[in-house]
């Protein structure tokens, strides 16, 4: 039976969630986008698409091309493979994925993922720029110093 362009896209045909895989994607390049200050609007100018689109590309409802990653990539400065860091089992897990080999004895042990990304959040955003902002590369040493005492962490 053959299946319809929807059916295709839709995987099954029954769950019309965002692949787990396009979501992580997407929050990638957001995370990316905001620590750029760039909004939605400047990043979909610069790759040719609608601000509309960029939002759906964050949430995961529509997937990026390899093309479009590509051009995307080279806006905001990072390698394609950004994009794919940090996926952790807890995404790869949930996903009807193609059978593939056996290879668990050239693979390096999974780190377990946090249940939320502390790097997703807006607070680590906004102490990232507000570091970036501080005048001089002495004051921002300074600041970093001070953080790590407090957390314990010399």
């Amino acid at each position: 039976m053959r299946r319809s362009k929807n059916e295709e896209l839709l995987g099954d045909g029954v769950n019309k969630s965002p692949d787990p895989v396009d979501v992580h994607v997407g929050r990638r390049l957001r995370l990316r986008r905001t620590l750029l200050g760039m909004s939605q609007e400047q990043l979909a100018n610069a790759v040719g698409v609608t601000f509309q689109q960029i939002q759906k590309y964050e949430r995961g409802s529509n997937r990026v091309s390899a093309s479009r990653l590509y051009d995307i990539s080279k806006v905001l400065g990072v390698p394609v493979a950004f994009f794919f860091e940090d996926i952790g089992d807890d995404v790869t897990s949930v996903r009807k994925a193609p059978s593939v080999p056996d290879l668990s004895g050239l693979a390096e042990p999974a780190i377990p993922a946090y249940e939320q990304d502390p790097l997703q959040k807006n607070e680590t955003l906004e102490l990232i720029r507000a570091y970036w902002r501080l005048p001089t590369e002495h004051v921002r040493k300074r600041a970093l110093d001070l953080l790590k005492s407090l957390s314990g962490r010399e």
